[in-house]
């Protein structure tokens, strides 16, 4: 490493370890006031499933090596897209 460290001054990944374990990044620059906005809305949503669905899926989802959340999405997406097509030939 031939450049020098902004911060540590130093010319080595070595001394650049040394520096970084003695110290910590609230010593170095200036505290600047920051507003930012978080959305916390959940990716997820959760239904109750019947215990002997659940058994059903839980036995299904091995023996396809997924999880039993990714087989769930799958069977609705199908099921959705089939009732989907269907509603469009009756309008259609």
């Amino acid at each position: 490493m031939a450049k020098q460290s902004s911060i540590s001054q130093s010319t080595s990944y070595r001394d650049i370890g040394e520096f970084w374990d003695a110290h910590d990044a609230t010593e170095q620059g200036v505290d600047e006031a920051v507003a930012f906005d978080v959305e916390l809305t959940s990716q997820r949503h959760y239904f109750a499933v019947d215990r002997d669905l659940c058994s059903r899926i839980r036995v299904l989802a091995v023996e396809r090596g997924v999880s039993e959340e990714t087989l769930l999405n799958l069977f609705l997406k199908e099921r959705l897209d089939q009732c989907e097509q269907a509603q469009r030939r009756r309008l259609g």
